[in-house]
């Protein structure tokens, strides 16, 4: 059976960026896909732990205070189990959020101290998390590995909720 065009201009596209050898490609290593996820969502996890720390210091309203500490301690459990994979696929990971993220938290850290806080935090989040779930269920949907898809689903409900959580830019703390 032939190689669809996708998977071939897939595999010169990974081969171009330096993210494959040829060598992985004809491996079956984890696909550019499925390491793209699992960057992607490290770096939603990083972003979500500084967004939920800062909460902390900077937020007015208990209920974002306690959402805040809810997505530090999920994210970070789903942060070291996202590492543990990623050092078993060899997937190299950023040490931080990207560009946009710390810009979007330090867009939101004007505001501290203010109810201008705590609504533009909860849009924010609310935001993150619906990206983020699209982003689970096309790796759900689209993924190669079987491992990465499996992380996926573990994270999906966790995400799922901190969504309820922030829904609409309101605060709503689960029981």
């Amino acid at each position: 059976m032939r190689p669809s065009r996708f998977v071939i201009a897939a595999a010169v596209a990974a081969v171009a960026m330096g993210t494959f050898t040829p060598a992985a490609v004809a491996a079956g290593q984890t696909g550019h896909d499925d390491q793209k996820f699992v960057v992607t969502v490290h770096q939603g996890n990083l972003a979500e732990i500084a967004a939920g720390t800062d909460t902390r210091a900077n937020a007015r309203d208990t209920c974002v205070k306690d959402v805040g500490r809810t997505l530090v301690k999920d994210h970070t459990k789903l942060d070291t189990d996202l590492k543990a994979l990623a050092g078993k696929l060899h997937v190299t990971l950023p040490g931080k959020p990207t560009e946009a993220q710390r810009a979007q938290l330090a867009e939101i850290q004007a505001k501290a101290g203010t109810p201008g806080y705590d609504t533009a935090w909860l849009k924010a989040q609310a935001d993150a998390h619906q990206a983020t779930l699209k982003t689970i269920d096309d790796e759900i949907a689209n993924g190669e590995d079987a491992q990465v898809v499996a992380a996926a689903k573990n994270a999906r409900p966790v995400v799922a909720m901190h969504l309820d959580m922030v829904r609409g830019g309101t605060c709503h703390v689960m029981g």
